[in-house]
């Protein structure tokens, strides 16, 4: 197996195109056309994991932090990040990073997190913007199922738990083929009427090209009629943090000695506890710490994340319970969303989850 499989896999669950602007993911070294001998999953690399994958003989390094987010002029190893790279490259080590692309995906670590606590009913808390446009074609009555379908499946016509989603509407069309054409139906030089269904779905932009593509290798026209409109709608299934509900109220104390023993926390900083009963909880991974006023205007009881400045702690007392766990501690079972995407894909793969602990903050 190439590693540019694992990597198309991996780009399925979490596209790219689904990072945030300041991000980096992807690819960051190596050439994915080489055989992979195995892959080390991991939260961070350091050159302690490069160690670990050598040892093991493994080539793919899978992480959720990118290695490289700056541009480099020079590699010389002056710091930790340039002696990895000169030690992947030395021993032919591929790095793939899945980052806010993986945080923002359906499924993804903020949903992990979500599995940890135990929450049902899950919706994203800060959906992204105008990341969704509406396609509008026309096709012949006869045709229209068959087109329908490759819309479908390039990636049309999913809202919220909803798939295949599409609205439909008879008509009529016209149009005089041009001598040089080769129309599917008419005469060339005479007006042609002909029974035709108005399709109007709805995708992601980033899969308008392989969209356009299905479209235009389905429809039987020469040349097929189609509009895409920019949509100002939310995009419910993808965005920042998570907020749930648990089966049953929990106090303040209980809540947060079961999140300090789930995620393994040296010590979980909060506010003030005010006796509120803890049921609807918002979270992020990582340092997310922006989607408090979220939180609060969803009503949630307590806020859980990696990392809170301290003056955001201010004045919320009354609002919500604010709970800062580590940003290493939120984000370390992201190794699990891995391992089960490719070994559910490729369950014979060589695959371990890194046993290094990449977390640089020790507690006393």
């Amino acid at each position: 197996m190439k590693i540019k499989e694992i990597v198309s896999a991996l780009e399925r669950f979490a596209p790219l195109p689904l990072q945030d602007g300041f991000d980096n993911a992807g690819l960051q070294i190596g050439l994915t056309e080489a055989e992979a001998t195995g892959a080390l999953l991991c939260l961070d690399v350091t050159e302690a994991v490069l160690d670990e994958a050598i040892a093991l003989g493994y080539n793919l390094i899978i992480s959720h932090h990118p290695l490289i987010f700056k541009g480099y002029k020079s590699i010389t190893g002056k710091d930790y990040v340039e002696r990895c790279i000169l030690k992947a490259i030395k021993n032919d080590i591929v790095i793939y990073s899945a980052h806010t692309n993986l945080d923002n995906a359906q499924g993804g670590v903020n949903y992990k997190i979500a599995e940890k606590i135990g929450l049902k009913n899950l919706k994203v808390l800060e959906p992204k913007e105008s990341n969704l446009v509406k396609l509008v074609t026309f096709v012949p009555y006869a045709q229209a199922d068959v087109v329908r379908q490759a819309l479908f499946a390039a990636g049309c016509g999913n809202i919220g738990n909803y798939d295949s989603c599409s609205y439909n509407l008879r008509g009529e069309g016209t149009f005089r083929a041009k001598e040089g054409t080769h129309p599917f139906c008419g005469t060339i030089g005479e007006l042609h009427h002909e029974e035709e269904v108005r399709i109007e779905t709805i995708l992601p932009i980033y899969k308008k090209v392989e969209v356009v593509k299905a479209l235009v290798a389905t429809h039987p026209y020469e040349e097929p009629a189609f509009d895409l409109y920019p949509l100002q709608n939310n995009w419910q299934q993808a965005g920042s943090g998570i907020v749930g509900e648990l089966d049953e109220p929990e106090t303040e104390l209980e809540f947060l000695k079961r999140i300090k023993k789930t995620f393994e926390v040296g010590c979980v900083r909060h506010n003030k506890l005010t006796g509120r009963e803890i049921q609807k909880v918002a979270l992020c991974g990582g340092a997310g710490a922006f989607l408090l006023p979220q939180a609060i205007r969803m009503g949630a009881d307590v806020f859980v994340t990696g990392e809170i400045k301290y003056h955001d702690y201010f004045g919320h007392e009354g609002d919500i319970l604010m709970a800062e766990i580590g940003h290493y501690e939120s984000e370390q079972y992201t190794k699990e969303i891995f391992y089960s995407i490719i070994r559910d894909l490729f369950p014979n793969f060589a695959l371990q989850l890194s046993k290094i602990n990449t977390n640089p903050i020790k507690y006393l």
